[in-house]
């Protein structure tokens, strides 16, 4: 697909792990609970179905890309923002007018050699990845083509 893009996920195992996206109804997931602007953003303007999703394990042992997924529904408004018993509530978003919104994605691929942090900023090819840059915080992070290939390799053959 010449249009696709990639995308970094990050999530806390202990919060929500690929495992647990490998166990939900057709290994499909609403991403909600996105609470910054810039991510907000991309999930608005670039995300599109088919889209290539690196899944990665953030406050684990050890900090890895455990998985691939795709984007498979667009952005739509996040309704956890509406739930005063969420943690994701925030008052200032309503049905009518959504602050915040989510993505669905679904699994395609566990890899067989999760590829940790350490391998990624020692990787030449990996060295301009948003990931290995110190003080990058974005849950959701753009991917190059190259650095998707690149993972995806090391992922799947270790």
């Amino acid at each position: 697909m010449a249009d696709r893009k990639y995308w970094l996920f990050k999530s806390e195992p202990t919060a929500y792990s690929f495992s647990d996206l490998l166990k939900e109804p057709d290994q499909t997931a609403e991403w909600d609970g996105v609470r910054n602007y810039q991510v907000r953003n991309y999930m608005r303007d670039d995300m599109k179905v088919g889209d290539g999703v690196l899944f990665y394990h953030s406050s684990a042992k050890p900090l890895a890309v455990v998985g691939t997924a795709s984007i498979v529904k667009e952005a739509y408004p996040d309704n956890t923002a509406w739930d005063p018993n969420d943690k994701h509530f925030d008052k200032r978003s309503t049905p009518d007018d959504p602050v915040w919104l989510m993505v669905d994605i679904k699994a395609e691929q566990e890899f067989a050699h999760p590829v940790t942090l350490p391998q990624i900023k020692a990787n030449p090819q990996l060295q301009d990845m948003l990931l290995a840059r110190r003080g990058m915080r974005l849950s959701i992070q753009p991917v190059t083509p190259q650095e998707w290939e690149e993972v995806v390799g090391l992922g799947t053959q270790g």
